[in-house]
């Protein structure tokens, strides 16, 4: 293990969270918050241990992917310990598993929250926490590749760590110019949803914080009731954008260049990404049709719901709970599938799904017609063997933690609908669920206990469940 390679990584990653906690900072005196002297505190703190771990440089050369897993997988961990000191230091959430319940599920771009009114917080903690979708949604370790020069594979192996999907490719041949491009992509698209919230009326301070979480795919809303108070036209916004960055941004980065425009419209994944959104949308505005006296108030309610479900961004607009059980089972089934692999959501990944489907149908065809020889195609392209085991793997191995999740969780006595939902959520990083942690409810009813599963779920979720896995096998540590 090289111990030296990944203490300066973890310094780097932690100057660029000091840097970022200045943002609350700057708010909090702009609003004339005494909580910005907190935030002040923990970016010249976390400066200092940052500046600490990158004391000893790295001499070798030869660097192997346990440590780029094992990097990735402590500097979120490192982000949440330390993000979460300003809500403890202001006794805004005075607890510390709390506080770093609330951390995590930021950085994770989950948004199960703790608080029973988020409205109360001061303006710096809720940029604070919106902040952390941001950073979480496409990365701080994608964010410090597009920042400081590149260092070949092992970049490339903390890439495929932190990045959600079942492969990573390259757009650009260098690994920085890939982050440089994946970033200026999302600040754009950032950018223009704030300005377009704010010209149709949305405050300033609420756009920014909205854009950070729809961005992120995160969900902490700064009002209890999320986006409910919002106007029709402000949640339609909302909508789009959610929908957007719940795409691949290789979509993105194909229809930008003239010459590979025509593959951004051949990538399945997109494709069956908006077919399952229409499909699940249309199911349930004909389901909730009573609810909401006509059928394009509850097709634009359960838009919005589907496409905060599907791309685990967890913003409401209503009480999903109380709608029918076959408008829940599809959204729980949302919950699941996830956005696309490359976006900023959560979850399994619609290309999984695909290959899984497409794995089964190949199986059955087999067994009618065994002497035809037949290849499991993805964007038109045949899928290797190592992918397809990679996908298996994926799926196995979130089945086996999510049973044990729930098995965990039910020992505090909790209904069955409340331990399913709550890891459901969280281990897809989606935020509410049904019951007890349903969208009118909190996480702050559970014990520390069913919290501390649950904040695992949440780094495992997002990092693909085998960076946090490697982190606490044993034989990781130990010389080969």
């Amino acid at each position: 293990m090289n111990y030296r390679i990944i203490g300066t990584f973890l310094g780097n990653v932690l100057r660029i969270e000091a840097l970022l906690l200045l943002l609350p900072c700057l708010t909090g005196m702009l609003y004339g918050e005494k909580q910005a002297i907190a935030y002040l505190f923990t970016a010249a703190l976390t400066y200092l241990l940052g500046r600490l771990l990158s004391l000893r440089k790295d001499t070798t050369s030869i660097y192997y992917a346990k440590e780029g897993f094992v990097s990735v997988g402590l500097a979120w961990i490192l982000m949440s310990i330390l993000g979460a000191l300003p809500f403890v230091i202001t006794r805004e959430i005075p607890h510390f598993m709390d506080a770093l319940f609330e951390t995590i599920s930021g950085f994770t771009t989950t948004g199960a929250s703790i608080l029973p009114a988020p409205e109360d917080m001061s303006y710096a903690a809720n940029l604070w926490r919106c902040l952390t979708h941001w950073i979480g949604g496409m990365g701080i370790i994608v964010f410090m590749l597009a920042v400081f020069p590149s260092n070949g594979g092992y970049n490339m192996h903390l890439m495929k760590a932190e990045s959600p999907g079942p492969q990573v490719g390259k757009l650009v041949p260098k690994i920085r110019e890939t982050a440089q491009t994946l970033y200026r992509i999302y600040l754009v698209m950032t950018i223009a949803e704030i300005v377009i919230l704010f010209l149709a009326g949305m405050p300033l301070y609420d756009s920014i914080c909205t854009a950070f979480g729809s961005a992120g795919t995160g969900g902490y809303g700064i009002k209890n009731d999320s986006m409910a108070s919002y106007s029709v036209l402000l949640q339609v916004i909302i909508t789009v954008f959610i929908l957007g960055f719940g795409v691949n941004f290789n979509a993105y980065y194909y229809l930008l260049r003239a010459k590979t425009r025509k593959e951004a419209f051949k990538i399945d994944e997109v494709r069956w990404y908006f077919v399952i959104v229409l499909a699940s949308t249309l199911l349930i505005a004909f389901n909730v049709r009573s609810y909401f006296g006509s059928f394009l108030s509850s097709f634009q309610q359960a838009a919005f719901q589907v496409a905060s479900i599907i791309t685990t961004t967890g913003y409401a607009t209503t009480n999903f709970d109380l709608w029918p059980t076959f408008s829940k089972a599809i959204l729980v089934l949302l919950m699941f599938i996830g956005a696309c692999a490359g976006s900023t959501g959560g979850g399994v990944k619609v290309s999984r799904v695909i290959l899984v489907a497409r794995m089964i149908k190949l199986e059955v065809l087999r067994f009618i017609r065994p002497n035809q020889v037949r290849n499991l195609r993805m964007d038109g392209k045949v899928v290797d063997t190592e992918t397809l085991r990679s996908v298996g793997a994926f799926i196995l191995t979130f089945v086996v933690v999510f049973i044990i999740s729930v098995m965990l969780v039910t020992l505090d006595n909790v209904d069955l609908v409340t331990a399913f939902t709550s890891v459901a959520a969280t281990l897809n990083n989606i935020g509410p669920g049904l019951g007890a942690v349903g969208p009118a409810c909190n996480y702050g009813g559970l014990s520390y206990f069913s919290k501390a599963v649950l904040m695992f779920d949440m780094l495992a979720g997002r990092l693909e469940l085998f960076p946090i896995l490697i982190l606490l096998a044993p034989q990781t540590y130990k010389k080969a």
